[in-house]
């Protein structure tokens, strides 16, 4: 059943690859960077006839990885590096399940690795290069380890190295994911109190000293290196993804927070800025609380389009604009907005990569798409009510004796959708790492009375 369940699974990703490959936008920014680095080594994404401009509005983690690719298979070869990333979301799904399997039980691991394998939102973004498919791997490794080091005695083996490894990869590949790390090591630090006596436990802390090093002791190269090129302390990389002396247009971004809910809009209009036009025709009505907001709206885009210039200029009248909205309604910036979001962001037919219409709901402009969208959303809504059944009766029974792998996974889950309340736009992507702990937790479900007990504690005691 296991085997069956890859097969399907490689099948899967395959078909991805071979019929909705996407290779633009910010993965040829990270191949640029990549082959900058192997053929002149300098991190950069530009080649001029000066050389390469250092960059450091992306991460090393995944340059990184394209690098390693490129040495192997070719320059640009990138359907060599989909497959690898084929291979290693299959492995997501393994760890998931190997995980459930410990926590839950022979029935939960099957089912979470079926779960995982014909999962189309995680097969899908394996044909994408972006760091996605990586993340998810670090995501299922990061609480694997933390299980396998909790049921070794929370001391000093070679699961405290393996855990580590993955917070410190998934903070080079993308600085949100630091909030991983921030669900883990409290969680071992926890454990290591607990399950040692009081003599013990200024050494037991050792091992989680060391896990959090590892999370540190990689982004400090890349900061001294960050001071030394641009002279800025940079330990992440800029939230904006601007390089050093490069404006970022704050004004249109904040009057933009004043009204976008839905991931069109992002297509529409907040990428569109600095490079192509925005039609006021995109904007929804709610971007206008005054006939008098919607001229000066309709101003400001159409001198906009006419050069295409985010100008400082014209960056403070969008400010201006935003202040004013803000002002008549600070709830709904506040509040409701940045909630509807993230809402969005949960429960959006995620077919961003698959060719849909942005506004899948028109069923008069196309009937087949809007009902495959209606039906990929309602997938979705299945899997995270799998997954939050799943969690309730999980809590409900106690974790199985053991609660902190529950609430470290619950604390990630709780610290991402903080961090993704203050996010300008919505992405449907910024919610696909929820689903390696969606599927390990929707395998109580299927589990029956295997999901209650603590399943790893048995089979030590025999």
């Amino acid at each position: 059943m296991g085997a069956a369940a890859l097969v399907a699974g490689l099948a899967l990703r395959v078909w991805f690859i071979v019929h909705a490959a996407q290779i633009d936008g910010d993965t040829l920014i990270y191949g640029d960077i990549a082959k900058n680095w192997m053929l002149h080594g300098v991190y950069g994404y530009v080649q001029t006839a000066a050389g390469s401009v250092p960059t450091l509005i992306r991460l090393p983690g995944y340059p990184l990885f394209l690098l390693l690719c490129f040495r192997v298979f070719g320059v640009d070869h990138y359907t060599a590096v989909m497959g690898v990333q084929a291979v290693a979301d299959l492995a997501t799904c393994v760890l998931a399940a190997a995980l459930a399997r410990r926590r839950f039980g022979g029935k939960g691991g099957m089912a979470t690795l079926w779960l995982g394998a014909l999962c189309p939102f995680m097969a899908n973004y394996v044909a994408s290069p972006l760091t996605e498919t990586l993340s998810l791997l670090c995501v299922a490794l990061a609480f694997y380890g933390l299980e396998r080091w909790r049921e070794a005695g929370a001391r000093w083996n070679r699961w405290v190295w393996v855990t580590g490894f993955a917070l410190a990869y998934a903070v080079l590949l993308r600085p949100e994911q630091g909030l991983l790390a921030a669900a883990v090591v409290p969680a071992m630090l926890w454990l290591a109190w607990k399950k040692n006596g009081a003599e013990g436990r200024m050494a037991a802390l050792a091992p989680v000293a060391a896990a959090a090093l590892c999370v540190v002791l990689p982004l400090a190269p890349w900061t001294v290196r960050n001071w030394r090129t641009f002279h800025v302390f940079e330990p992440l990389a800029p939230r904006y993804a601007t390089d050093p002396g490069e404006p970022a247009p704050l004004g249109f971004q904040r009057w933009f927070r004043t009204w976008a809910i839905d991931y069109a809009s992002s297509e529409d209009v907040y990428w569109n800025y600095d490079g192509a036009p925005i039609e006021i025709g995109n904007l929804p009505s709610r971007a206008f609380d005054t006939e008098e907001q919607y001229v000066q709206t309709e101003q400001l885009l159409e001198e906009y389009n006419q050069n295409f210039n985010p100008t400082a200029e014209r960056d403070a009248r969008f400010e201006a604009l935003a202040e004013e909205r803000i002002k008549a309604d600070p709830l709904r910036y506040y509040v409701a907005l940045p909630v509807a979001r993230v809402v969005n962001m949960f429960l959006r037919p995620r077919t961003e990569l698959m060719g849909v219409e942005l506004e899948w709901w028109k069923w008069s402009e196309d009937h087949a798409q809007t009902a495959f969208a209606t039906a990929y959303a309602g997938l979705n809504l299945g899997y995270f009510v799998l997954g939050g059944v799943g969690f309730w009766v999980w809590r409900r029974r106690g974790f199985g004796g053991e609660v902190v792998l529950g609430w470290a996974m619950m604390g990630f889950v709780v610290l991402r959708c903080a961090l993704l309340l203050t996010v300008d736009n919505s992405e449907p992507r910024y919610t696909l790492e929820f689903f390696p702990v969606i599927v390990v937790w929707a395998a109580v479900v299927f589990s029956q009375g295997e999901g209650v007990r603590d399943v790893s504690e048995s089979r030590l005691e025999a």
